[in-house]
């Protein structure tokens, strides 16, 4: 199944907002103003309920294609600017700078962005105007996997690790059988 054609959600549910929301330390505040300008793009603080890594966007493709084919899936994720924005636990983005400092293999992954505590990033809108760009470098990003619950399954440090791993060893254009 390809989540960039059939999983692409136009917009964030209930549940998922409370849970964006509750990375803020007003959540309140913060539903106020999505039910005010929902077609707006927020910035969020990492570490509380999630941190995110930020990759190129085609490499964050093939690394979000190993985590569904290979691997146990993955939580919400968006694209931003020409970046691909997986959510992590919180505690996952220091962990993986460390680890890929460490380790081996981190030559073969591209840089990666790891935001954590002390950190913000800016979240798609939790709704999608009609006529809003589709292209993943343009106007205010989009969800590929929008938040749906207030407990989303988030990967940990090491699952991004494998699947960046496994996405910088396989041959570009390389398709799983």
């Amino acid at each position: 199944m390809d989540i960039w054609t059939y999983q692409s959600v136009e917009y964030v549910t209930v549940a998922g907002e409370a849970w964006l929301a509750s990375a803020s330390e007003y959540p309140r505040s913060m539903r106020a103003l999505w039910e005010s300008r929902p077609w707006a793009p927020s910035v969020l603080p990492c570490g509380r309920a999630f941190d995110v890594i930020s990759m190129p966007s085609l490499f964050g493709r093939r690394v979000l294609d190993e985590l569904w084919a290979s691997g146990p899936g993955c939580g919400p994720v968006a694209v931003f600017r020409g970046r691909t924005l997986l959510f992590a636990q919180p505690g996952a983005a220091p962990r993986l700078r460390r680890l890929l400092a460490w380790e081996e293999w981190a030559r073969d992954v591209p840089p990666l962005l790891c935001h954590g505590k002390g950190d913000t990033v800016t979240v798609p809108p939790v709704q999608r105007m009609v006529n809003s760009p589709d292209s993943p470098g343009l106007g205010s990003g989009r969800w590929i996997v929008a938040p749906e619950s207030r407990e989303p399954w988030l990967p940990g440090a090491s699952v991004v690790l494998w699947a960046c791993v496994r996405a910088a060893r396989e041959p570009v254009g390389a398709c799983p059988p």
